[in-house]
């Protein structure tokens, strides 16, 4: 699509061509910014540094080389002047209406013309009124070329020249010209100032102005044009120049006019959407710079470009892994944000999705103004800040985004939200996250006929059942921007996947490996054969069916490679294992310190977050050229490779799903690198019939989850319901529930009952734990009985808590009152302890008992409080029989807050993980969980009065489980994607506040941050500056509501 191009009037010819040649600017065509390219003086070869560049670096006065140079503009104005003082006749009133009114009229111009020439436009005014000049052929004609010259090309520092005037003039009379030009020079600084201003004044641009209202100017002889200009640019040379650059205002101006038509081109629904999509040429820059993208694909221009979307029906689109689905996503938000001026919901499915998204988009954000809010963990508000003039993407998992929803119907701002867009769709079929995910798209539906949803997904069936569910059109596309050739391999032999043979497969070659006998027993598989053929030139990813087989793959592959494959990149792979000591405080996993110098490294939940972020930005960098990795790679963070090998067709003990397979082998080939990628399963012979199903197979179909599961499904949706008034009555609970995924696919999912049973129930059920209050009558559906929800109901929902835990909670709660031990903070860390870990967790006795030991007289206490007394840890660590009865969840628990306990002591997951025996990833999961809970669990606590004492103290713990570091390395660790080794860096190098973040020079960071790379740098500085610019919002929100009159003051009338 065509654009056009902005261009910075600069004129770059050397001093002694500006001597020789000193033609007059010839006045620029009326032209919308968005429709033609504007002239510039700027040669074709000058790269885009002209448009960046800062006033301060350019010669004050332009091209003038001198006050006194024969061809410098003031000789041109002192031989124009004089030539027409010559006529003694004159008028000399009616010379300075003319050239008044020209220079006006100039001013005028510039403003039809265009943005970025009213930027650099700048008033002449006289404090005793100039001197005017004509010529005797076609004075006008003559006036409006030296007038638009003069206006054009005078410094932005020309501004100090009207403060003196204004000073001046304030001792005589001052003209309604001058003064509706000061008006004029005002509202232009403002605009300056908040650049979305310009939408307002865009629309009243073109009235023209009616010039007899000014009065005529004074001409005074004692001093001329000349002089003025003399002493203006004198002035200005003293002046300290502006710091707003002319260059940036130019890039403002432009942005708020390009918004401002592409805004006025979706409302009128017209064909003409503007440069890219609806949107400013500003964001096809931005793409291009942040993300090196020149052009779409073909797909993507024509999914942009459906009817559909341009009515803003619902829309749901699928394309294989890899295929740029999020770019597209990504433009429609821009569009929702920037053109209709609505806030946006962006969910996806992992914490660390969240916060690859928000530093990425950190930077449109800054650059387009508007805000970025992460809601994963702990983090967010609810509900979030209303704001005046920014507009907020939130981006958000799962369950915040389901807690953002449900804040917005209960404030009656659904309607705040204009667009939705879900990644990974097919996730509304993956259990209780699918049920959550399922429940907040029905809410929207529902409740909101202004808000659009967006979901995409590279592996999905039944459409139809989502396209009913979701009301929405559907588009497809098989595009890959890379080929993508499977393969599986039985023995020594590689099959072509081909769907065309009798089986399914079709010969291609044999491995041309030779193997040892030693070899050979330790690799049967010939995985060395196949990376080999691949790295270190190319990089290689080994998805294995489970953790110890990934370190297993990644230490046997290192131990038969050739000892050249350490010296590919060494000193950055040396770099790498110093940084990883530095995360564990001295200490590095083994299996990696023995991988890591060959480019090999295993990739799985067991590691921190931390080793996780080091190894994956190694892996982009090339320095790692092989990762042996679990499954949940595949539908995690996009890493790339030229050739995925699946080392067994399992996930852990059960046979892969199509939907995983295709997950997995969408990683082979990187856009822009590799010609082609390749994917090759591994099969024994024992399961060659079931990998011949599973390859050509259809995509498993996505079923609703809220039967299934039943206090995060239904129960939970209709505990919801009631509390927020969507619905109170059975009526009207059937009618929601008919416009669910579940009410969709009702006949195949509930054979036993019918939806209208288990609505009944579901909402028995939550009667008789007094969550809802109420009469429901199975025979009369249409009974007008209202249902209302309990205070107790009313905190499950608010703080999301599983109901299947919610009355338990209420009691250890209600429990802690009567004794709550604040000696330490043990007690409140039971309470916070998630209770869905306690089935996993297998305590060591000895470990256990050690721990117990270590306890003060009051924090025993609270091991006889919560119910596990010492003689009980004592049998079970000698191995003794236990006839008392005791809960084994709550030992479970009151385990699993020791190991708490201790990293809120010593802020270190690796030596924790040593001393309970556990590995760094489930401590680290431990501590997410545990920051999640307790935010819940607070939310809980502020909907019930008799809980006001743990309010203040849930609030400080939930910080310190978020960030479990040291206090003064919490400010950097709120940026997103700074984690606890990256936030130490930033702390030691001096960047102790986010505002040193935000102020950062990122060539400097780079310079000072071991590690870190340009793109990383400007994404942390990106991504504090937005945080920044956040907290003053939302403080100056809080200002302006403080200040707010009421309207209902008492003894006042309207």
């Amino acid at each position: 699509m065509a654009e056009p191009r902005l261009a910075v009037r600069r004129k770059s010819r050397s001093s002694s061509e500006r001597k020789r040649s000193r033609a007059p600017v010839q006045p620029v065509a009326a032209s919308s910014p968005v429709a033609r390219k504007r002239p510039s003086s700027v040669s074709e070869g000058s790269p885009a540094e002209a448009l960046c560049s800062n006033d301060s670096e350019e010669d004050m006065f332009g091209d003038y080389d001198s006050f006194y140079g024969n061809d410098s503009l003031i000789a041109q104005v002192d031989d124009v002047e004089y030539k027409y003082l010559q006529d003694e006749n004159m008028d000399v009133k009616a010379a300075g209406e003319v050239v008044l009114g020209n220079l006006q009229s100039g001013v005028h111009q510039k403003e039809q013309d265009n943005f970025s020439a009213s930027q650099n436009v700048v008033v002449l005014k006289s404090d005793k009124e100039a001197a005017c000049q004509m010529q005797d052929s076609d004075p006008a004609d003559s006036n409006q070329k030296l007038t638009e010259s003069i206006l054009y090309d005078l410094p932005s520092s020309q501004l100090l020249y009207f403060e003196k005037i204004d000073e001046l003039a304030a001792a005589s009379r001052i003209s309604p010209l001058s003064k509706g030009r000061d008006e004029r020079v005002d509202s232009f600084s403002d605009k300056i100032r908040d650049p979305l201003s310009f939408y307002a004044a865009a629309e009243h641009r073109n009235r023209s102005i009616d010039s007899s209202s000014h009065s005529k100017c004074v001409l005074f002889k004692s001093e001329s044009l000349k002089d003025h200009l003399k002493s203006a640019m004198t002035g200005n040379a003293r002046a300290q120049t502006l710091q707003v650059s002319k260059t940036k205002q130019l890039k403002e101006a432009v942005l708020s006019e390009e918004i401002f038509v592409a805004r006025k081109a979706i409302e009128s629904s017209s064909l003409d959407i503007g440069p890219f999509y609806g949107l400013p040429s500003k964001v096809k820059d931005l793409f291009r710079q942040l993300r090196g993208i020149e052009t779409l694909y073909e797909w993507q221009h024509d999914c942009l470009m459906l009817e559909s979307l341009q009515q803003r029906k619902n829309l749901i689109y699928s394309l294989p892994t890899g295929g740029g689905k999020t770019l597209v996503a990504e433009i429609i938000i821009l569009q929702e944000l920037l053109c209709r001026q609505k806030d946006v919901l962006m969910i996806l499915p992992y914490v660390a999705i969240v916060q690859e998204k928000v530093r990425g988009l950190s930077s449109f954000g800054i650059e387009l103004g508007f805000l970025v809010e992460e809601y994963a963990g702990s983090k967010g508000r609810f509900p979030p800040i209303k704001r005046r003039v920014k507009k907020s993407l939130y981006i958000a998992t799962i369950e915040k985004g389901h807690a953002l929803v449900n804040s917005l119907i209960e404030t009656e701002r659904i309607d705040d939200l204009g667009l939705v867009v879900v990644d990974e769709l097919h996730m509304l079929g993956a259990g209780s996250r699918g049920a959550v995910l399922e429940i907040t798209l029905a809410k929207i539906l529902y409740t909101s006929k202004k808000t659009q949803i967006i979901g995409m997904s590279a592996t999905l069936n039944n459409v139809g059942d989502l396209q009913k569910f979701l009301q929405a059109e559907y588009y497809t596309n098989n595009f890959r921007p890379v080929e993508l050739k499977e393969y599986i391999k039985i023995r020594d032999t590689i099959y072509a996947v081909d769907s065309k043979t009798e089986n399914g497969f079709a010969f291609s070659h044999l491995l041309n490996f030779k193997y040892s006998s030693n070899l050979e027993k330790a690799d049967p598989d010939h995985i060395i054969a196949l990376v080999t053929e691949v790295i270190p030139k190319y990089s290689c990813l080994i998805f294995c069916p489970t953790k110890k087989n990934c370190e297993n793959v990644a230490s046997m592959v290192c131990k038969y490679l050739k000892k050249e494959f350490r010296a590919h990149k060494e000193k950055e792979k040396q770099d790498l294992i110093k940084n990883l000591k530095s995360i564990g405080n001295g200490a590095v996993c083994p299996v990696l310190k023995q991988t890591i110098p060959f480019g090999i490294a295993y990739h799985h939940s067991g590691l921190t977050n931390d080793e996780r972020k080091s190894i994956e930005e190694a892996y982009s960098a090339g320095v790692l050229c092989l990762l042996a990795c679990t499954a949940t790679l595949a539908a995690g963070v996009n890493l790339p490779a030229r050739r995925v090998i699946l080392r067994a067709p399992y996930v852990g003990n059960d046979f892969l799903k199509k939907n995983q397979y295709k997950q997995m082998i969408g990683r082979a080939g990187r856009a822009g690198i590799d010609s082609a990628g390749e994917s090759i399963l591994i099969v024994q012979e024992k399961d060659k019939h079931l990998v011949q199903d599973l390859v050509h197979s259809p995509l498993e179909n996505c079923y609703s989850n809220l039967l299934l599961e039943l206090t995060k499904g239904i129960q939970s949706l209709l505990l919801s319901l009631v509390g927020l008034k969507i619905a109170v009555t059975r009526e009207e609970v059937d009618n929601f529930m008919c416009c669910t995924l579940l009410g969709v696919q009702q006949q195949l999912l509930s054979k036993e009952k019918s939806l209208s049973e288990i609505i009944q129930d579901g909402l028995e059920n939550l009667i008789e734990k007094g969550l809802l209050k109420g009469r429901i009558s199975e025979k009369d559906h249409n009974s007008k009985s209202t249902l209302t929800i309990t205070p107790l109901g009313k905190a499950a929902y608010k703080g999301s808590i599983d109901l299947a835990y919610c009355n338990i909670l209420y009691q250890d709660l209600k429990k802690g009152l009567q004794g709550l031990v604040l000696e330490s903070n043990l007690h409140l860390l039971y309470l916070s302890t998630p209770y869905d870990m306690t089935s996993t967790c297998s305590p060591d006795w000895m470990i256990y008992l050690r721990q117990f030991n270590q306890l003060s007289a009051a924090e025993q206490k609270v091991a006889d409080i919560v119910g596990v007394p010492e003689s009980f840890i004592t049998k079970k660590a000698s191995g003794q029989a236990v006839r008392k009865n005791v809960d084994n969840a709550v030992v479970n628990r009151f385990y699993l807050t020791f190991v708490l306990y201790s990293l809120l002591k010593e802020t270190n997951v690796w030596s924790v993980s040593e001393k309970f025996n556990l590995s760094r990833g489930y401590v680290q999961n431990l501590l997410s969980s545990a920051a999640s809970f307790a935010s819940c669990l607070l939310h809980f606590c502020e909907e019930l009065e008799e809980f006001w004492v743990y309010k203040a103290l849930l609030t400080e713990l939930t910080k310190q489980l978020t960030y479990c570091v040291k206090t003064e390395l919490i400010p950097l660790m709120e940026v997103a994607g700074v984690l606890e080794a990256r936030a130490k860096q930033l702390y030691n190098a001096g960047y102790k506040t986010l505002a040193h973040l935000a102020n950062a020079n990122p060539e400097t960071l780079v310079r000072m941050i071991e590690h870190l790379s340009r793109r990383q740098a400007k994404q942390i500085i990106s991504s504090a500056k937005m945080l920044l610019s956040e907290k003053a919002e939302a403080l100056q929100e809080e200002v302006e509501e403080l200040l707010k009159v009421p309207t209902d003051i008492p003894g006042t009338t309207d």
